[in-house]
């Protein structure tokens, strides 16, 4: 309890507590306290959703928008350059509760465009007709503009060197668009995890799986391959198996053993996700009071057409972004007390996901 941790103290002593023979113990004490604070459903409709903490559009013309040149055979005359093809966006969620708050379901951008238009958006929804005070968080990520990195933290995964920095690199700070968390830990997923062709943790056949590739593709997979990713793989992080296959919720999502040794699949609790809609980007979700069902609808509804649980509980959940060159300026989006918004700037116990602006990145996680 008394090492080194980003946890704050009663966190930690849970923690320990779990990985040191008391691990039936605490679940114990958690599925009592959850199930003895459920959300009733019904009641009063909220007025309003928090406010995504989104930034002015600033910068260039947006791509799409026509301008005109001077003809270099006509000098003087101003001809219209070619309709540059605007960038795919993800449509307005339709939110379950009715009727509709104002912004709800729109996608607001975290931070400044980059050529143009922003490849990081988020959004705030009701995900629950029968919880109409239940927000659900989601974030959409443009994979063609930006790449996906994984890190060991200082304790997760367990095994395996190198462990880099346990926080974003200094060195990559000027070109970080977003953070969040990864999934569980090791002795509850038993998932495999694997960077730069280094395996820390070997993967394991029929688990969902985050995948990014060297030509910046990311993809959400269940893993048929060994126990090692093939070369074009930069990262592989298992986490139990998908619970959206196809666009639909998996079959899986009834097989109640599955989903670890903590909560399982049906305790009502903050969970996370992340997903890949049907254009290859990537799409994040987050809400308190999720079954893995409940989750697999949410990430449904925000266009996942394949996708994985994360972390869950409520110390975990985290999306920071980025909106200044340096992370300087860091916004907390997944509105978590016992994490702040430096949450991945500086070493951190669990391992963790960081976008980049794909300028200057190469086809390896940086470390440095």
């Amino acid at each position: 309890m008394l090492a080194p941790s980003s946890l704050p103290l009663g966190v930690r002593t849970v923690e320990w507590i779990r990985a040191n023979g008391g691990a039936g113990l605490v679940n114990s004490a958690e599925r009592f306290w959850y199930g003895h604070h459920k959300p009733k459903p019904g009641g009063p409709a909220l007025k309003a959703l928090p406010a995504v903490p989104a930034v002015a559009h600033q910068g260039p013309v947006a791509v799409g928008s026509t301008t005109t040149t001077t003809a270099a055979h006509q000098p003087g005359v101003a001809v219209p350059l070619a309709r540059a093809p605007r960038p795919w966006r993800p449509p307005r969620v339709i939110p379950a509760a009715r009727p509709f708050l104002p912004g709800e379901g729109v996608w607001r951008q975290l931070i400044p465009p980059i050529s143009g238009t922003s490849p990081l958006l988020a959004t705030v929804f009701r995900p629950q007709a029968e919880y109409p005070r239940l927000v659900a968080y989601a974030a959409w990520i443009d994979h063609t503009r930006t790449r996906l990195a994984l890190y060991p933290g200082r304790y997760e995964p367990p095994a395996g060197s190198p462990r880099g920095p346990m926080s974003i690199p200094f060195g990559q700070r000027q070109r970080v668009l977003a953070a969040f968390n990864s999934g569980f830990a090791y002795r509850d997923g038993r998932g495999g995890f694997a960077v730069n062709g280094t395996v820390y943790e070997p993967l394991r056949k029929g688990l969902g799986t985050l995948l990014a590739f060297r030509d910046g593709r990311v993809d959400v997979r269940l893993w048929q391959g060994g126990a090692a990713p093939p070369p074009g793989v930069v990262l592989a992080r298992q986490n139990l198996p998908l619970i959206v296959s196809g666009g639909r919720p998996s079959q899986a999502l009834d097989n109640s053993s599955a989903w670890g040794h903590t909560l399982g699949n049906s305790v009502l609790v903050w969970r996370t996700a992340v997903g890949v809609d049907r254009h290859g980007n990537l799409v994040y979700g987050a809400a308190n009071y999720q079954t893995v069902r409940s989750l697999a609808l949410l990430m449904i509804r925000v266009g996942a057409v394949r996708a994985i649980e994360l972390d869950i509980n409520p110390e975990w959940p985290t999306f920071n972004a980025y909106p200044t060159a340096g992370a300087t300026a860091p916004l907390k989006f997944v509105p978590n007390v016992m994490q702040s918004a430096s949450r991945y700037l500086v070493p951190d116990d669990r391992d963790f996901f960081a976008v980049y602006a794909r300028r200057g990145g190469g086809a390896a996680v940086p470390f440095r």
